[in-house]
């Protein structure tokens, strides 16, 4: 499944904040992410597990995820979920997060 969303932010600070700081979305969307709290490795590493505290239909909902992959070049960060809610209606269950950045607007 892809979803391609515009972004009022710029692009390159998008990118950042998913892989250097994406405790810092919490404050940018407290109704849908409570928390995201760093439990093993450094932010913005491969490797790191990151466990985030979010709301989903209302219902408060849990994921451990790992950073997979970076890819600076095309501003993008691969986490994969390895417990939590998701892992109850998915095998496996991948996002990745990508800015794709066209003249005037980031998406």
């Amino acid at each position: 499944m892809v979803r391609q969303v515009e972004i009022k932010s710029d692009g390159d600070v998008f990118h950042q904040i998913w892989r250097h700081r994406p405790h810092h979305i919490s404050n940018m969307s407290p109704g849908n992410v409570q928390s995201c709290d760093l439990h093993e490795g450094e932010w913005g590493t491969v490797g790191s597990v990151i466990y985030w505290n979010y709301t989903h239909d209302g219902k408060k909902k849990v994921a451990k995820d790992i950073i997979e992959a970076i890819d600076e070049e095309n501003k993008s960060v691969t986490y994969k979920v390895i417990e939590g809610d998701l892992m109850e209606l998915y095998k496996t269950f991948i996002a990745t997060v990508h800015v794709d950045t066209k003249g005037d607007k980031n998406w």
